[in-house]
């Protein structure tokens, strides 16, 4: 069963090949979301990596936490289920009605 991976403190311009080969290195990479502003398509700084088993996961969260790629230390964890948002937190939607 594979593993959802969180990778934070990412630089702007890192893209999701970059990851994938990055990720690659410690087995089969499943799929890189790069994850971006929904109203400028710029990316945030975050990503999540689907590896294909635990313990492929489990190997690069070991070695990839921490390590510098392009001038930035990057945070390596297993990715937490979203929660889900109030929507009575959010200011935009509460002037509308």
């Amino acid at each position: 069963m594979g593993k959802t991976v969180y990778v934070g403190n990412m630089s702007r311009d890192v893209t999701a090949e970059r990851l994938t080969e990055l990720f690659g290195e410690h087995g089969e990479v499943m799929e890189v979301r790069v994850v971006t502003d929904q109203y400028t398509g710029r990316p945030r700084g975050f990503a999540f990596v689907d590896m294909a088993t635990g313990e492929a996961a489990q190997a690069a969260i070991s070695d990839l936490d921490g390590k510098t790629l392009d001038g930035r230390e990057l945070t390596v964890a297993e990715a937490r289920p979203r929660r889900r948002r109030d929507p009575s937190r959010d200011l935009y939607r509460s002037y509308l009605g």
